[in-house]
């Protein structure tokens, strides 16, 4: 009898352990085939441009230099007491007419919002000004001070000088662009 007790405990717990140890069975289901496309890279950027955006005259030093960025933004009227020169090459992260990386330099006294329409302006005063970089402008604020132009295509854009404007030779000076915004108080004249 003891056997039969013994036997009947051990067929009722094996019952129970194995009902409630159990687990449902996994579904797994189908997932529809789908087709992975692979795109060609995007090509890649040679040249990161950005620009100086500065409030301070060793800030503005520095971006006017060879070594600086395309573009200088200010944020306030800037007094320097020292000449200054804007030299150097620049991309500016566009392309040109024929396809080609855009060459331009731009000094940008003024702030604007995210239309690009002019929200204040700034002057700029130094002695002098040297323009050696090519497609350099002046954009939107004023410069006090004399401008010495080296290129052949410095631009005014709705910008003013109050000073002379000189240039390095009469190629310079037939180069010399200024929009119907734009103005200067003083000479325009070739000085070498």
């Amino acid at each position: 009898m003891k056997i039969k007790v013994l036997l009947s405990t051990l067929a009722l717990s094996l019952t129970l352990l194995a009902g409630c140890g159990s687990r449902p069975a996994e579904q797994t289901a189908t997932k529809p085939e789908t087709k992975t496309e692979t795109k060609a890279p995007a090509e890649k950027v040679d040249t990161v441009t950005t620009a100086s955006i500065v409030d301070k005259a060793e800030a503005f030093e520095k971006a006017i230099s060879k070594d600086g960025t395309w573009i200088i933004a200010t944020l306030n009227d800037l007094t320097i007491d020292k000449d200054l020169v804007l030299e150097g090459e620049f991309k500016n992260g566009k392309k040109d007419k024929d396809g080609k990386d855009a060459i331009q330099r731009k000094i940008a006294l003024y702030t604007q919002d995210d239309k690009h329409v002019v929200t204040a302006r700034f002057t700029l005063t130094a002695p002098k000004l040297t323009i050696k970089s090519p497609q350099a402008r002046i954009q939107s604020g004023t410069f006090k001070g004399d401008v010495y132009v080296e290129t052949k295509d410095f631009q005014l854009v709705d910008a003013k000088i109050e000073g002379n404007v000189y240039f390095a030779s009469e190629e310079a000076k037939a180069g010399f662009k200024m929009d119907e915004k734009s103005s200067i108080t003083g000479k325009q004249e070739v000085k070498k």
